[in-house]
């Protein structure tokens, strides 16, 4: 019997959704042309975390028609990448992505810190 695939929980996968989101507004709501529109949803259609019934991604949890479409997402399993305008927005991007990995480490310490009760 095949092994259900599962979604990353509601809170992680608004949290994934809100961090992509506020990069793709940030950045101006670029998008990505059609053709890499569909070679990233072809890429997604091959991997093995696909949940095909809904059009999500196992690993993040995001829909798949918007995610694909947003020239500053990328798979989280490095299988495509963001395509940025400017230096400018990737430097952008690159902050706001030490500043979401920062955010998830130091949640993880207050986490840990009240479970030993610091």
């Amino acid at each position: 019997m095949a092994e259900k695939k599962k979604l990353p929980s509601f809170v992680q996968m608004a949290k994934n959704f809100a961090g992509e989101l506020t990069t793709y507004i940030a950045s101006g709501a670029p998008n990505v042309e059609e053709e890499n529109y569909k070679k990233r949803l072809d890429t997604c259609n091959k991997c093995e975390h696909l949940l095909k019934a809904t059009m999500r991604c196992g690993k993040c949890g995001c829909l798949l028609e918007h995610k694909a479409k947003w020239k500053t997402t990328t798979c989280p399993l490095s299988k495509w990448d963001p395509e940025i305008l400017s230096v400018e927005q990737k430097d952008s991007l690159e902050v706001i992505r030490k500043r979401s990995e920062q955010a998830k480490l130091d949640a993880a310490k207050k986490k840990d810190d009240s479970k030993t009760g610091e």
